[in-house]
C-alpha cells in the first residue's frame, strides 16, 4: 500500500513538470502596471536546461534575487538567482528540457524536452521576458551597457525617462544591490540552467515536445 501512495505522489510531480510548458503555447500573460509579470509563484524543486543558437533581446536588465520553493520531498527551498529581463525577445533554436527522476511503474527517470523555432518556423518570440538562472554560459554582446546600477534604479534613465523593465514586483530582490542594464544584448551559443520564466507573451513556433526515458535526450 505504500509503494502506491509513493507512486502516486510521483505522477503528480511529473505531471506538474508538464503543465508549464504546455501552457507556454497558448502565449497568454497577465501584464501588471509596470508591464512585467509577478514572479510570485512558488517555483518546483526541479531546474531545468535552456539552450539556443542565439537570443537577441532590448532593454536588457539582470539583478540578484532568490527564487522559493519546495523541493521535490517537500522541504523549503531556496536558491540564489540572476535575473535577466528583456521587454522583447528573439530566440532561434530553443530547447528546454527537464528530468523527473525515479517515476514508478520501472519507468525510472524521464526527459520532457519542448523544442521551438528551429529550421522553417519563426523564431520564440516573448515579451517583459524574465529568467531565474542559477547558471549561463553563452558569447554575450552588448550595446550600451551600464554595470553597478542601483536594482532599485534599472527604470530611471536621465532626463526623467523610465525604461521598460526593472526589478520584477513581488520578488525578494534588494533594490539596493548590484544591477547591470543595456539597450541591446545578443546572446550566442546559449546553455543555461534555471529555476522559472515568466512572460507576458511567448510565442512559440514549430513546437515539438517529446517524453524520453533515461536523460540521454536532455538539451544538453
Amino acid at each position: 500500500m505504500s509503494s502506491q501512495v509513493r507512486g502516486g505522489t510521483r505522477w503528480k510531480r511529473f505531471a506538474l513538470v508538464m503543465v508549464p510548458s504546455v501552457a507556454a503555447t497558448a502565449a497568454v500573460g497577465i501584464g501588471l502596471a509596470q508591464g512585467a509579470l509577478a514572479a510570485s509563484f512558488s517555483v518546483s524543486g526541479q531546474e531545468f536546461k535552456v539552450k539556443a543558437t542565439q537570443l537577441e533581446g532590448w532593454d536588457f536588465v539582470q539583478y540578484g534575487s532568490v527564487a522559493s520553493g519546495k523541493t521535490l520531498d517537500g522541504k523549503p527551498m531556496n536558491a540564489p538567482v540572476a535575473v535577466s529581463g528583456f521587454s522583447k525577445a528573439y530566440i532561434t533554436n530553443m530547447c528546454q528540457s527537464v528530468v523527473t527522476p525515479d517515476l514508478p511503474f520501472g519507468l525510472g527517470n524521464v526527459t520532457l524536452r519542448l523544442e521551438a523555432g528551429g529550421k522553417g518556423h519563426d523564431r520564440v518570440y516573448a515579451k517583459d521576458l524574465y529568467l531565474d538562472v542559477s547558471q549561463l554560459d553563452a558569447d554575450a554582446k552588448f550595446k550600451n551597457i551600464d554595470i553597478g546600477v542601483a536594482a532599485g534604479s534599472l527604470q530611471d534613465y536621465p532626463g526623467g525617462k523610465k525604461g521598460p523593465t526593472g526589478i520584477q514586483p513581488n520578488t525578494q530582490a534588494n533594490p539596493n544591490g548590484f544591477a547591470q542594464r543595456a539597450e541591446k544584448a545578443v546572446l550566442s551559443n546559449v546553455e543555461q540552467k534555471a529555476w522559472a520564466t515568466t512572460a507576458g507573451t511567448f510565442n512559440l513556433s514549430g513546437l515539438k515536445l517529446r517524453l524520453h526515458k533515461g536523460t540521454d535526450e536532455e538539451c544538453y
